[in-house]
């Protein structure tokens, strides 16, 4: 996609305050005010870091920032609100985690390409959304920015995870083991819609292998996706190369080109260095 698909975020991060902090059983949800920036569209990311102690460890070392999906946006004048997901996984999204109303961060964003509307056809096309843990985020803002509520299958470790399905809209869950909804993979719920009615485009993030899942089935179905993909970023602006991944027409920066790419670009979603 050419770079004027681009939001283009202002050149500088933005320090915001957190306006409230919510727990959904394993994650965190952060309500920041952004008086400033360009709305984000459902799909792209900011990079984030807390504006006081941004360290850890004895030495209290600092960290990088951290790439997060916006995952709901509030437009209502005078202050747009920006809502980011959070787990705790280590010392940087500890340190995020630990955040609190009145206490405040740095904003990089929004950057990257997002998700496209569905293909109106004919035939025309139904949005199917498919998540896995954090990376349910990037459906909720997509979910808000449809003009109906499109079908959410949402996949997690367990129940204290499956809380974060509240976040979104006609849902249907899937546990690993068993404790909410589908005893097994989203992906099975996946087949179950598909054999229902094939007429769907797909929108999917999650780990890799979620994600390498959903691209093979859908190839085999000749449904078309489009798929949010995890890599590893320092930077967030195509500078670092950190975030580099294979597709069929060459090597692209999510950062830049992504992180949503067209599944039928990928030959797998398993590449070196994606996922957390």
């Amino acid at each position: 996609m050419s770079a004027a698909a681009r939001t283009l975020a202002p050149p500088e991060r933005r320090r915001l305050a957190v306006l409230e902090r919510q727990e959904y059983g394993a994650y965190v949800v952060l309500s920041c005010a952004d008086l400033d920036g360009p709305r984000p569209q459902p799909g792209q990311f900011a990079m984030l870091m807390a504006a006081e102690r941004w360290g850890g460890g004895d030495g209290e070392r600092p960290f990088l920032p951290r790439a997060f999906s916006v995952m709901r946006v509030d437009s209502a004048p005078p202050t747009q609100v920006l809502q980011f997901l959070l787990e705790d996984v280590g010392p940087g999204t500890h340190r995020l985690c630990e955040l609190r109303e009145d206490d405040e961060l740095w904003l990089l964003g929004p950057l990257g390409i997002g998700f496209a509307p569905p293909d109106p056809g004919p035939p025309a096309r139904r949005p199917l959304l498919v998540g896995g843990g954090v990376g349910i985020a990037p459906l909720a803002i997509l979910q808000d920015e449809l003009d109906a509520d499109a079908p959410a299958l949402l996949g997690f470790r367990d129940a204290a995870h499956a809380e974060g399905a509240a976040l979104l809209r006609a849902t249907r869950v899937a546990t690993d083991d068993g404790s909410v909804g589908h005893h097994g993979l989203v992906t099975d719920l996946l087949v179950d819609e598909l054999d229902r009615d094939p007429a769907a485009e797909v929108y999917a993030c999650g780990p890799p292998a979620m994600l390498e899942a959903v691209r093979a089935l859908c190839a085999e179905r000749g449904v078309p996706a489009q798929l949010a993909l995890e890599s590893g970023m320092a930077c967030g602006f195509g500078a670092c190369f950190g975030c580099v991944v294979p597709t069929r027409s060459g090597y692209v920066r999510l950062c830049l080109d992504g992180p949503v790419l067209d599944a039928a670009e990928l030959e797998s979603c398993l590449v070196p260095g994606a996922g957390h």
